[in-house]
């Protein structure tokens, strides 16, 4: 079995890898390497003539079929930590409530991966039911850590907080101090206290750290059950695992799809919406709030560092702020921030 005589790149995925030199090789090398893994795995390319691979923020994903015909997904990462360790989570939870993997390739971040239907992801759901899948799935995810060797390779969201306790204050003073001290004092208070108090606690479990809608998608043939999705029809993808506290999962719900919040009370809204999927995941709100805050003021003074990223930083600090229970002043209405990823919306 051979390679497509072309490997079409998505536009997005090689202007993310253009501008640095191990990204142009990377991109480069996409068509040999995946020629050798569709050769290795007996797969033969599934895309449609014209049609582009799929793609996330750092992999492509090319439709397969294998030896027997069964569909499946052929991921090519580009070499990076979460790419390392992400076939050590998927292996763990085997496929109940990820996407199953069949086969990896270690050395070059590669993974043969179930089929899922990516035109049916969780943000084609309402808010209000996608709770219910999300919640599903996270009892499913949140494994208590064993004895088997895949648990050695994540990092303890204890100590990430502990890093920030050292980081966030001082990239806030390199950077002009983006935002209020209040709002940096509140993300610490997080750290210094989940960070101390929450290591290495009975409650540690494999945590997906973005468990948002995008990476939750639909397994073919499913249906809704009486008309409501559930989470047995629906896996997650793109985990970023890491060992701790569950409730850390529960951010990047918060920091998208901000345009499906009321629009006359989008703060309280933003806040239920934090108790409404914490109590589907059997999560305790209080913590996903805080753990909201932190990871938010994190993300702030990353764009605040990155040009081209007024919008994101936006949203972070309207989040973080809102979270907190002091929405920031001067900051654009919740309707008016993008989505992550996206421009400011207009009109």
């Amino acid at each position: 079995m051979s390679q497509p005589a072309v490997l079409p790149v998505p536009p997005d995925l090689a202007a993310r890898y253009a501008g640095m030199p191990e990204g142009r090789a990377w991109l480069r090398s996409l068509p040999d390497l995946a020629g050798t893994l569709l050769e290795r795995w007996a797969l033969v390319s599934n895309l449609g003539p014209g049609a582009m691979p799929w793609h996330g923020h750092g992999a492509l994903v090319l439709p397969v079929l294998q030896e027997d015909g069964t569909p499946a997904a052929l991921k090519i990462a580009f070499p990076h930590d979460e790419a390392q360790v992400e076939r050590h989570a998927l292996a763990l939870w085997g496929g109940e409530g990820a996407v199953r993997l069949i086969a990896s390739d270690p050395g070059t971040c590669s993974m043969l991966l179930e089929r899922l239907d990516a035109g049916r992801p969780l943000t084609a759901v309402p808010v209000e039911d996608a709770a219910a899948v999300w919640g599903g799935l996270v009892r499913k995810l949140n494994l208590v850590p064993d004895d088997r060797p895949q648990w050695r390779e994540f990092e303890h969201i204890a100590a990430r907080a502990e890093q920030w306790s050292d980081d966030l204050p001082a990239d806030w003073e390199h950077l002009g101090r983006p935002f209020p001290r209040w709002l940096l004092e509140a993300a610490l208070e997080v750290c210094q206290t989940r960070g101390a108090v929450g290591r290495r606690t009975a409650r540690d479990v494999l945590v997906h750290a973005d468990l948002h809608y995008l990476n939750i998608l639909a397994r073919p043939g499913t249906a809704a059950a009486d008309g409501q999705p559930t989470a047995d029809a629906y896996a997650a993808i793109d985990p970023q695992p890491m060992i701790g506290e569950p409730e850390f999962a529960v951010a990047p719900l918060l920091w998208n799809r901000l345009q499906d919040l009321p629009l006359n009370q989008p703060k309280s809204g933003l806040r239920q919406r934090c108790a409404d999927f914490s109590a589907a995941g059997g999560l305790d709100s209080d913590v996903a709030r805080q753990w909201g805050v932190a990871r938010e003021v994190a993300n702030a003074l990353w764009y605040a560092g990155q040009p081209g990223h007024h919008g994101d930083l936006a949203r972070s600090l309207w989040v973080a702020s809102t979270l907190a229970g002091r929405t920031l002043d001067g900051l654009p209405p919740a309707h008016a921030l993008p989505e992550p990823g996206q421009a400011f919306m207009t009109g």
